[in-house]
């Protein structure tokens, strides 16, 4: 069998199927894991990393190279006020290369690595990718500021980080698409990061981690905002406060602004995503 399938932490290199590399890159995760901790949950406005050139450039560019067109039929279209994207998360519509490099980020290699930088113990991947996967965000696209949903709802695991992959090569700083931090009472943004190619954020998710890019996309038409999303959980949460509370996204105004209401968004609100989604498919079928 070709290397890449036998393990999903291994796979044929540009040289050859038979010069073996691995998706994950064990001496970066090691010093990222054993000197950037305290960074990490001490970072501003919640405990945060940006990593820069985590992964092999080559491993991306494939990913890249097989990433579905904002017309192919496996996206997901999300179009409120709120939110302008696209989102494939179901497994059969990932294409192969890069459904073996995030089950490497769900392994058990990466799990510890994750527990070692944000000293969250016993942490679960998500083989469903609820709400993550393949993110994609065409010019005018946007995602406001808002608090995740924090069960996954199949499992009914406690969310507990975000991992965020930029796939954006020669991005410019005037197309927008900032990922932004805000502190809890919304005053104040925090942190501005530019979702360039290659880099990795990682964040802790609460009810007040309020993050998001608000402002529409002003790329090219012939360009978009590509990212992979990866949510991670435990089996309880850290209180018993949150513990059995279950909520959607919770977005966020951010000062002056106001968002439009509509009883079709009032109706989404009180539904639970994997509800709400299996109605969009079956009004637009």
């Amino acid at each position: 069998m070709h290397a890449e399938m036998d393990n999903p932490l291994r796979l044929a290199t540009r040289d050859g199927p038979d010069a073996a590399g691995e998706f994950l890159p064990s001496r970066r995760m090691e010093e990222v894991a054993t000197t950037r901790a305290k960074g990490y949950s001490e970072a501003q406005p919640f405990p945060h990393i940006v990593l820069d050139n985590f992964f092999d450039e080559w491993i991306l560019d494939r990913i890249l190279a097989e990433f579905p067109r904002p017309g192919e039929g496996i996206w997901e279209k999300h179009d409120i006020a709120e939110e302008i994207k696209l989102q494939s998360s179901h497994e059969r519509h990932i294409p192969p290369f890069t459904r073996q490099f995030l089950y490497a980020l769900n392994s058990a290699t990466f799990l510890e690595f994750l527990e070692q930088l944000t000293r969250i113990n016993k942490l679960i991947g998500d083989p469903r990718f609820e709400g993550g996967g393949l993110h994609q965000i065409t010019r005018g696209g946007k995602l406001a500021i808002h608090a995740d949903f924090n069960k996954q709802r199949y499992f009914g695991f406690e969310r507990r980080l975000n991992l965020l992959l930029y796939l954006n090569k020669g991005w410019k700083e005037e197309y927008g698409g900032h990922f932004e931090l805000w502190n809890s009472d919304m005053s104040q943004m925090v942190k501005k990061i530019t979702p360039v190619f290659n880099r990795v954020v990682i964040f802790s998710t609460t009810d007040t981690s309020f993050h998001g890019h608000p402002d529409p996309l002003n790329c090219p038409a012939d360009t978009s905002r590509k990212s992979l999303a990866l949510y991670y959980y435990t089996v309880g949460a850290d209180t018993a406060a949150t513990a059995d509370l279950g909520h959607n996204t919770l977005f966020q105004e951010r000062p002056g602004e106001r968002f439009r209401s509509s009883r079709t968004q009032w109706f989404r609100d009180l539904t639970p995503p994997i509800v709400w989604r299996m109605l969009s498919r079956r009004f637009k079928s």
